[in-house]
């Protein structure tokens, strides 16, 4: 058996959101950027040989459900993570783990430089 989080995979890197999700009522009323990083585990040998796009996961449809997901608000951004994952395993039966990173480069907190982020690795439950 292979390791979690090893092997081929699609990667989705710097997908840019605006939102509103946070704790503050700033948050909620002005919204801020949202960076997401995503990775997900799928074999990629069926596509790599017959050069055939019916025998792999479409990265715009990936990018799709991870838009229309981010688009429902909540407080905390493991709970958008989360919520992220769920959808691409619920849609995509491929996908066997993900990683998830979601970066809040303007949160509210007195840095000058840099983002705070949260990821969350998860592998689909049997």
């Amino acid at each position: 058996m292979t390791h979690p989080f090893t092997g081929d995979r699609i990667v989705l890197r710097d997908l840019g959101f605006y939102g509103y999700h946070g704790l503050f009522a700033e948050e909620e009323k002005l919204g801020q950027r949202f960076i997401i990083d995503l990775e997900c585990g799928v074999d990629l040998t069926a596509p790599g040989e017959s050069d055939a796009i019916g025998h792999t996961v479409s990265y715009a449809d990936i990018y799709d459900l991870v838009k229309a997901t981010f688009e429902k608000r909540t407080k905390l951004i493991e709970a958008l993570g989360q919520n992220v994952v769920s959808a691409l395993f619920e849609r995509f039966s491929d996908i066997d783990w993900i990683i998830i990173r979601i970066r809040k480069p303007e949160a509210p907190i007195a840095m000058v430089r840099g983002e705070a982020a949260i990821e969350l690795h998860r592998v689909r439950p049997n």
